[in-house]
């Protein structure tokens, strides 16, 4: 063995994918992967800039990394990611304890790195943003359970007014679709039956690639592989939601009925403001859409509260807009000033308190909502993927298809024998409160 590494992944799955990628490169050159930084050789630090907190995290983390090299066996720490991207000729001048840094698009020269700092030296890698994504399918499974994350995309065509990630990860490009059905079916062969699809936007595949887009054709040619049990979509912005993908859902059953979808807000001016492509009117009638066409549907989104020029009547307009639509998963934020975009320059902006007031508003309003469809629950039967046995609630914990990983809620049920985490069960909703939900085994429905 060469030496050991440990990694550190902040930020999205996105960024978590580009760290299994990247553990994959170096322990198939010859290095080990260590859960203790302070057996480390080598530290990675893969960061996220896409907020301030998210900026103040990467930094945090990078000097307490940083720590290992005196009081551990840390011969070098690199830096990639986004905050790398960002401040590619700030960092290794303001931060000395650096000794390697890519851009967030240089993933893949890791292994260069960490042979190059090895040896004594610094090293540093950026290359053009808008580069093809890497052709590497192989990855070292980080996230625990039976899902595995497969990033479709890289890049973003958006250009939301508030967003800094068009020039942080490029323009929206598409992988080939063969490669992400090989992929699938090495995420598969390591027992992840359900597969997740992200990208910046997921609904745009192949629009850049194949001249059309390809994500209801891609679903197909995954439901094909036998050991994939769910699919899952997330970010697909509203109007990226064609008739072909509605049907896709409809025809697949491994396609579960559960869409991420970012709105944002739902005022017209603000909505305008923040450069997103759909009104209020488009995301009801949508919304309305998806409801009738794929009973059942669980739709998730994010809201800003606070953007630059929100009134009090366009919060209103927000605030009447998630009372009237009831969505099933539903998170809020505060506008995060960044540097580098157009909202930033924009006149209006709203002090920090109103926008928390607005959020606790909101978030109060989305827990009676929460709690009456999760209440609509009780006394159905879903199936529930087990991520495992919580000894102090003597009940298994799972997530059925309304629940995506590390964002929405779980399934807690007794079971009267053994059952192995990944196993797919049937569960009967006895109770529920505003996040989770409370069953019996099916056991009649029981099989092995």
């Amino acid at each position: 063995m060469k030496g050991k590494i440990y990694l550190v992944s902040l930020g999205c799955d996105k960024n978590l994918v580009d760290s299994e990628v990247m553990l994959d490169m170096l322990q198939d050159a010859g290095y080990g992967v260590t859960n203790e930084e302070q057996e480390a050789d080598v530290i990675v630090v893969n960061t996220c800039s896409f907020i301030h907190d998210a900026k103040q995290e990467s930094i945090e983390t990078i000097l307490e990394m940083a720590a290992n090299k005196e009081a551990g066996t840390c011969k070098g720490l690199v830096v990639t990611g986004c905050l790398s991207e960002r401040y590619k000729e700030e960092l290794l001048v303001e931060m000395p304890e650096v000794d390697g840094i890519l851009g967030a698009s240089n993933y893949d020269e890791i292994l260069p790195a960490v042979e190059s700092i090895l040896a004594g030296n610094r090293f540093k890698s950026f290359r053009s943003i808008d580069h093809s994504p890497a052709p590497h399918v192989r990855r070292v499974t980080e996230t625990a359970g039976s899902h595995g994350y497969l990033k479709i995309a890289e890049g973003c065509d958006n250009f939301c007014t508030y967003c800094i990630i068009p020039k942080l990860r490029g323009r929206f490009r598409s992988r080939d679709m063969e490669s992400l059905v090989e992929e699938a079916r090495l995420l598969a062969a390591k027992g992840k039956s359900e597969i997740i699809l992200v990208a910046q936007d997921v609904g745009k595949y192949g629009l850049d690639l194949y001249g059309s887009r390809k994500l209801p054709e891609l679903l197909e040619k995954l439901a094909a592989v036998e050991e994939v049990q769910w699919i899952r979509l997330l970010y697909v912005y509203p109007e990226d939601v064609t008739e072909g993908l509605i049907q896709a859902m409809k025809r697949e059953p491994k396609v579960l009925p559960y869409l991420d979808m970012p709105m944002q807000h739902a005022d017209n001016g603000i909505l305008k403001s923040m450069g997103r492509k759909s009104s209020r009117e488009e995301l009801e009638r949508l919304v309305e859409t998806l409801r009738r066409e794929v009973p059942g549907i669980c739709i998730r989104t994010t809201f800003i509260v606070g953007f630059p020029g929100e009134t009090e009547e366009a919060y209103g307009n927000l605030y009447a807009f998630v009372e009237r639509m009831r969505l099933d998963r539903v998170g809020v934020f505060t506008y995060s000033r960044e540097e580098d975009t157009p909202a930033d320059r924009m006149e209006g902006h709203v002090p920090e308190e109103e926008k928390v007031r607005r959020q606790e508003e909101l978030l109060a309003l989305l827990q009676e909502i929460s709690l009456e469809n999760n209440g609509g629950m009780v006394g159905q039967v879903l199936e529930v993927a087990v991520e495992g046995y919580m000894p102090e609630n003597e009940a298994y914990v799972g997530r059925s298809y309304r629940d995506a990983p590390q964002v929405d809620g779980l399934v807690f049920f007794p079971a009267p024998f053994e059952l192995l985490s990944g196993q797919h069960v049937r569960v009967r909703i006895t109770a529920a409160n505003e996040y989770d939900l409370m069953g019996e085994l099916v056991e009649d429905e029981y099989s092995e």
